[in-house]
């Protein structure tokens, strides 16, 4: 019988497996993925990675091959104006460096660190069910039998849903979510620019919402857009000259010319938070338990933070000799991540509609706002800590850069 059967093959379910089985080389751990093979490897986007997480991909062996392809931010600077204004005056700056002096995050391609992970799910290992996914499954007192979409069965002690925004196995649990749609849409999409971006992150607030600008190598930049989503539809069906027209309206000339180089991709944006996070021998993990806005680059860090905390649970359970996939143990989890799921998605939703407007009372309250942050280092302090995922009460070890 498998000890931790993990529903969906990204990031969050390749660490979370490799985290378990590190730290208790004896649990056996399966992960399945409903993707195709080797479809990972055309995954052009990449994400902003807090230093708490870079410091839990140290400890699971994997940075090191991550670093090299990783963008450090130095700093980030955030500006509040209207599309069709020739400047953008600055609000808010931050140099990006913790207490310790290291950067707060990095850009890393997702290729990379799925690639990094997936390679040590196989040096520790651990099975990935290629090309099917977790269809149904039966709850009982030991174990939970799953069926999966290829028809065969596996029987574990927990499932964990790692399986995205709309999943079916959170649907099948009978976990309710409340969830609401912003009628936004994020473009994605790699730039290429003539000058250095010196790892500088920016963020405009413009009308329509943020328009974010994170530092990738090689004189690249990673864009989030975000649009009105019938906006955003017509710019991705668009030719490239209109759409690189409407880029460097927004953009700007700083870095010279700009190149559009990644594929143009846009996704819908909307608020989901279950409920619960958990029932018998059954948890969720990442984006399956919440799905933000990216205005505040935080999506796939509360990821890892359920990933560091529920390996955590887990392998503290196992070590005491305790049923792992118990409720009682899994409530643990639960309360440990809930309230901060639920503090970071009510943060992003106020935030979110508090920049993607054009009222002009509202804007000089929010850009008073900025500029009072400015001025207050130790405020400009906490909030660097609370971007890198360093600060907060009783943070996961792993997230601490030390071992379960």
């Amino acid at each position: 019988m498998i000890d931790v059967l993990i529903a969906g093959g990204g990031y969050v379910g390749l660490s979370l497996a490799v985290s378990i089985r590190k730290a208790a080389p004896h649990l056996a751990v399966t992960v399945i993925d409903g993707a195709p093979e080797g479809v990972w490897q055309r995954d052009e986007r990449a994400s902003a990675i807090a230093a708490a997480a870079s410091n839990m991909l140290d400890v699971l062996g994997v940075w090191d091959e991550i670093a090299p392809q990783a963008e450090p931010i130095r700093r980030m600077v955030i500006t509040d104006s209207k599309t069709a204004d020739p400047v953008r005056p600055v609000f808010l700056t931050f140099d990006g460096v913790t207490d310790d002096g290291t950067p707060f995050a990095h850009m890393v391609p997702n290729v990379a660190m799925v690639g990094a992970l997936r390679k040590a799910c196989d040096t520790l290992g651990i099975e990935i069910r290629q090309s099917t996914m977790a269809q149904s499954f039966k709850t009982g007192d030991h174990s939970v039998v799953v069926t999966l979409q290829n028809g065969e069965t596996l029987e574990a002690r927990l499932l964990v849903a790692c399986d995205g925004v709309k999943s079916r196995l959170r649907d099948a649990a009978g976990i309710k979510t409340v969830s609401w749609n912003y009628g936004q849409s994020g473009i994605v999409t790699t730039v290429e620019h003539e000058r250095p971006h010196d790892g500088t992150a920016e963020e405009h607030f413009l009308p329509a919402g943020p328009f974010a600008v994170l530092p990738l190598a090689n004189n690249r930049s990673s864009l989030v857009w975000t649009e009105r989503t019938e906006d955003a539809n017509r710019l991705i069906e668009s030719d490239d000259l209109i759409f690189e027209d409407e880029l460097e309206r927004r953009f700007g000339h700083k870095l010279g010319a700009l190149k559009v180089v990644g594929k143009k991709q846009a996704f819908p944006l909307g608020l989901t938070l279950a409920r619960q996070f958990v029932a018998p021998r059954f948890a969720l993990a990442g984006d399956a338990a919440h799905g933000i806005h990216p205005i505040s680059g935080q999506g796939l860090n509360l990821g890892f933070k359920d990933v560091a905390a529920l390996a955590e649970t887990v392998v503290e359970a196992d070590r005491l000799g305790l049923d792992i996939g118990s409720l009682t143990i899994l409530e643990r989890y639960q309360t440990w991540r809930r309230f901060d799921t639920f503090r970071m998605g009510v943060t992003t939703d106020v935030l979110n509609r508090l920049f993607s407007n054009d009222s002009t009372p509202i804007r000089v309250a929010r850009d008073i706002g900025l500029g009072l942050v400015e001025r207050m280092p130790s405020l400009k302090s906490f909030f660097i800590g609370q971007a890198s995922g360093t600060t907060g009460q009783r943070n996961p070890r792993l997230l601490a850069g030390q071992p379960i």
